[in-house]
């Protein structure tokens, strides 16, 4: 009866990844651990996975995003309350979005079980951004410019699913461009050595141009 009932979740295995933190840089490694207890019954897990979410929207709706996902551990065997210790590595990626506006991104742990409901954890993470990022963002600070929110979207004409891109929104408050913008839209795209960033702007005009989107 318990291995019964642990298939459909009650009195199942457990999983907890401890992070040494929960603010981290994106491109960095991060070393953690994974403990799993067991529950009433003695369960096969056939891996431990990993992945790591954000939110993103579309035209119609809000969905989940994998920024990446991997999975670690050969199979193995967890009796009734045992605990087991994995030491893992958790590599962020580069373009990972920052933890700013309207954006989340947490981790989530599962363990594979056959013919059972998976058991899983959450993590919320603050993701800062990179060197190559943080040194864009420096100079629109210097320019006057001031985030006023971000979120990630659908890609644009991306026709693969679960293609997102995080877009910055920010306004000038100072500087040579105060008065001349009502926004300045950032996507940018980090991969190893090598920044992309796409920008639209919104200059201040009329209220034809405007209606018209004739000011992007």
């Amino acid at each position: 009866m318990k291995r019964i009932l642990s298939r459909v979740g009650v009195g199942s295995a457990r999983v907890d990844t401890v992070l040494p933190k929960t603010t981290l840089t994106a491109g960095e490694s991060v070393e953690a651990e994974v403990h799993v207890e067991g529950g009433s019954a003695e369960q096969e897990v056939d891996a431990i996975y990993f992945a790591l979410l954000t939110r993103y929207k579309t035209d119609d709706s809000t969905r989940t995003g994998v920024i990446d996902k991997f999975q670690v551990a050969d199979p193995f065997t967890i009796g009734p309350d045992e605990e087991k210790t994995f030491p893992i590595t958790i590599d962020v990626p580069v373009d990972t979005p920052v933890t700013v506006g309207r954006t989340n991104v947490w981790l989530e742990t599962g363990l594979d079980i056959d013919w059972a409901v998976d058991p899983d954890d959450e993590d919320p993470v603050q993701i800062e951004p990179g060197p190559q990022l943080s040194t864009f963002l420096d100079a629109l600070d210097l320019l006057g410019f001031t985030l006023r929110t971000a979120e990630c979207e659908k890609a644009p004409g991306s026709i693969f699913s679960g293609a997102f891109v995080q877009e910055l929104e920010f306004v000038s408050r100072s500087g040579p461009f105060s008065g001349k913008l009502d926004e300045l839209e950032v996507v940018p795209t980090e991969t190893e050595g090598r920044l992309e960033v796409k920008l639209e702007i919104d200059r201040r005009g009329g209220l034809l141009s405007e209606m018209a989107d004739m000011d992007e």
